[in-house]
């Protein structure tokens, strides 16, 4: 689990001063201006958007930001905070860059359009470029609640496309923008109109938090919507979808819409899909639990048997597997350097589960080579690990691949070992805390794909150097504010309090950087639970449902005499 060192840093700005920026009396009185000369509001923006196709593609950020340009990599799709759907774009301005993000939709000479969003944070500006009549803006002040902005414009006798943009302003924080919606006559596009309404939609394989859905396929249409209880949750290029992170045992209303560059169709019939009672890893894990990696080598740390290990770890990783030669494939055995049978390791495997604790296979570490980027390779991954489940007694799967991750086969692979496994499997994660910055990373994504059978992640928050905070603001590893500013960032991104822990080194020697003492572990666990002993960031809201803590490694608290488990497991165990 020893890291190369990673770093992120972000340079702050302060507000400029001389280069064209309005005072605050000033931009009020060009927007009053703006407002009485060339703005109109849209009433009732939801009726209009019902009334008339949105031109926009991926208006709601579904399908991350394809279909829009962002300046300078300025922007990503963000789980939270969300206006509708389940996801929004966050942009955040950096430098001379005021993370402008544009896309170009067709529309028709000599017509009146209608252009609005719904924004949050920084300074917002919503517009239109290339209109070939007046091109119009208009824009928001920083707001913690969303606002919609609305404009609209002509177009010249010879327009055939606009531009339609946001963006923030030089050295404000990040912002946010959602259900982005231009109506108006759609431009010519030879071949394409707006498709058919979808039909046969049926919901089946339902779990304790997903319910998948089929339906007919649409001719013309490039991609189709989900929507759950009349909102929007997903977008999609096949004729199917798991919707996850649903409440067990109840009942939701689904229906789908098909879509291509001139629009959307209207929604389909109403179907309903209800939930299973339960949920992932059988309630094995306690509420609130300790992780530990337990070494299948020695590297100066204690050697220790699988009884050894602390009472103090709810679930003991084993690492690690081996790759073999077969694409995806991996087995494992115990180093024989440890003077450990492969009996009395199974034996002891038991005897852990006996005493209510969980053992899994880690895959990967720091040398790990395991590539899972193919269907071939997903299925050998489940296939082989559930080999290994049913060989040594494994209770799940940890996922420490640390040179990438393919979020589409690794779902795959985790769905197809989740269905050999059943409801008990546990599966952890532990990412580098680079791959946990942005829901578009690999990690991320895999982990929000596969939530309803997720048991935790367990970020590595070492080893990483200076980095960004949920609230946009830069800490330093190995404080209370980088644990729980970055930890944040999992929480607003989408992923359950149940399924978020801090992974930290149980010593000095553990990890090239990052150790911090057990109280600076715990001060963060109460500031994410309880709002109590933060740092210079307090989350506006407490997760008391956080999963806990984990270390590397058992062996590495072993050889400091279990300081780090003895001061944070208690700790764990009695949060609320």
């Amino acid at each position: 689990m020893d890291r190369a060192l990673r770093s992120r840093y972000a340079r702050g700005r302060r507000w400029p001063t001389g280069r064209g920026l309005m005072t605050r009396g000033l931009a009020t009185a060009a927007a009053s201006a703006l407002t009485a000369t060339a703005l109109v509001a849209i009433g009732g923006g939801s009726a209009q958007a019902a009334a008339e196709p949105n031109l926009v593609q991926n208006p709601g950020f579904e399908t991350g930001i394809s279909g829009w340009t962002c300046s300078g990599g300025s922007g990503s799709a963000a789980a939270s905070p969300v206006h509708g759907g389940a996801a929004a774009l966050k942009a955040t301005p950096a430098g001379s860059d005021h993370a402008k993000c544009s896309q170009t939709v067709s529309v028709k000479p000599n017509s009146a359009y209608k252009l609005s969003a719904w924004v949050q944070g920084g300074y917002v500006y919503l517009g239109a470029s290339g209109t070939g009549t007046t091109d119009v803006s208009t824009w928001s002040p920083a707001a913690t609640d969303w606002k919609q902005l609305n404009t609209s414009f002509n177009t010249g006798p010879s327009t055939t496309s606009v531009t339609v943009y946001t963006h923030g302003w030089y050295g404000q924080p990040a912002y946010h923008a959602d259900d982005l919606t231009l109506t108006g006559p759609g431009g010519d596009i030879p071949g394409d109109e707006v498709p058919a309404t979808p039909a046969g939609l049926a919901p089946s394989a339902p779990t304790s938090s997903s319910v998948t859905l089929s339906w007919n396929p649409v001719k013309g249409a490039t991609g189709y919507n989900v929507y759950q209880n009349g909102s929007k949750v997903q977008a999609v290029n096949g004729t199917s979808a798991t919707v996850t992170g649903l409440t067990p045992a109840t009942s939701y209303q689904f229906q789908v819409t098909a879509t291509n560059a001139a629009g959307e169709s209207a929604k389909s019939a109403t179907v309903t899909g209800t939930t299973t009672a339960g949920g992932g890893d059988g309630g094995k894990v306690p509420k609130h639990a300790v992780t530990g990696y337990w070494q299948n080598f020695n590297n100066g740390a204690t050697v220790q048997k699988i009884s050894d290990v602390q009472n103090q770890y709810d679930i003991i990783a084993v690492a690690f597997a081996n790759a073999t030669g077969a694409p995806g494939t991996v087995d494992f055995a115990v180093d024989p350097a440890l003077n450990y049978s492969e009996a009395q390791f199974k034996a002891d495997v038991r005897a852990k589960q006996a005493a209510g604790k969980s053992v899994i296979l880690s895959v990967g570490g720091e040398l790990g080579t395991v590539a899972v980027n193919s269907p071939t390779a997903a299925t050998n991954f489940a296939n082989s690990v559930y080999a290994q489940m049913q060989e040594f007694g494994f209770d799940g799967v940890d996922i420490d691949l640390e040179n990438g991750i393919n979020a589409t086969y690794m779902t795959q692979a985790l769905r197809a070992l989740s269905a050999k496994a059943g409801p008990n499997l546990v599966i952890t994660m532990a990412p580098q805390t680079l791959d946990m910055q942005s829901t578009s990373s690999g990690y991320f994504q895999t982990a929000l794909n596969i939530k309803d059978i997720l048991t935790v992640v367990n970020t590595q928050f070492y080893n990483s150097g200076s980095m960004l905070g949920c609230d946009g603001n830069v800490y330093s590893q190995g404080s209370v504010d980088f644990l729980t500013g970055l930890a944040c960032i999992q929480l607003q991104g989408g992923l359950k309090p149940s399924q978020v822990g801090l992974g930290l080194p149980a010593s000095t020697r553990g990890a090239g950087s990052g150790y911090v003492s057990p109280t600076i572990v715990n001060n963060a666990l109460d500031c994410l639970t309880k709002g109590t002993n933060c740092g210079r960031f307090k989350p506006s809201t407490t997760y008391p449902d956080l999963r806990g803590a984990m270390t590397w490694s058992t062996n590495w608290d072993a050889s400091a005499g279990n300081a780090w488990s003895n001061a944070v497991g208690p700790h764990v165990h009695g949060l609320p």
